[in-house]
């Protein structure tokens, strides 16, 4: 049995993915309250926004925690395509999610399945980007702590949702989004006590590419459309702020004519 290490930088790797993940959800968040007030394409494009924020929050926080596993007796490389595939698994689960609360009339039910769909999602996110990991020697799962990963998983999504649908705030946004990262984090790190591995020493160079040579590059770029996504955001004019601006403009536009 291979001796795993989850934190081969120290807190470096569990406390970033930390903050992805609260970051992600934080721009999701804003986005659905921005979504929720708007109409037409535009609550359609602005849905679109808040489900690639969360997808990209929650993988940019699995494979940075990742840059951080490591397992005594084993190199690790990733299938690049495979560790793609599951960015677009998250992205394309989370919109659906985030679409059918977005659209639902019945909102229970919406959110009921709108979680259930996104946490499933996420889940499958995580358990395909373990499958996209070579390394000597075979891994294996304890199937408890995979049932309270993916329940979890469940949960936070849901939880994300009714925040979405809820709250409105700033501030209430901001605590949302660091309770939601925590549900995330400990998803992952659920998921990843989960694994067990069993070390077959081999000189046989292994296929793929190292966590440095592509996931790093990935992540600091998913990193940077977050930052930038949120800044965008942040000086957009909410619905009540152009309905302000517009009555504030139609006394002037009388007096003038």
């Amino acid at each position: 049995m291979g001796h795993l290490d989850h934190a081969t930088f120290g807190w470096l790797t569990p406390v970033l993915s930390y903050v992805m993940a609260c970051m992600g959800a934080a721009l999701g968040l804003r986005c659905t309250v921005r979504a929720l007030g708007a109409t037409g394409r535009s609550r359609r494009n602005w849905l679109i926004t808040a489900a690639s924020a969360i997808g990209t929050g929650i993988w940019t926080m699995h494979f940075v925690a990742m840059l951080g596993f490591g397992v005594t007796g084993t190199d690790i490389r990733y299938d690049v395509p495979l560790t793609v595939l599951s960015l677009l698994v998250a992205m394309v689960v989370v919109c659906a999610g985030v679409f059918a609360v977005g659209y639902g009339r019945d909102r229970t039910r919406a959110l009921l399945m709108g979680g259930l769909t996104t946490g499933l999602g996420v889940a499958s996110m995580h358990y395909l980007g373990m499958a996209a990991m070579h390394l000597h020697g075979a891994v294996s799962y304890d199937p408890l702590l995979v049932g309270l990963s993916v329940l979890i998983a469940v949960v936070a999504a849901t939880a994300a949702l009714w925040a979405g649908l809820n709250i409105k705030s700033p501030i209430a946004v901001t605590v949302a989004s660091l309770v939601m990262g925590a549900a995330v984090t400990s998803m992952h790190y659920t998921g990843m006590f989960a694994v067990r591995v069993h070390v077959t020493p081999s000189g046989v160079a292994l296929p793929g590419a190292t966590a440095m040579q592509f996931i790093f590059p990935l992540a600091v770029g998913l990193g940077s459309y977050l930052f930038l996504t949120s800044a965008y955001v942040a000086l957009s004019p909410t619905t009540g702020e152009r309905e302000a601006t517009a009555s504030a403009q139609r006394p002037v536009e009388s007096v003038a004519r």
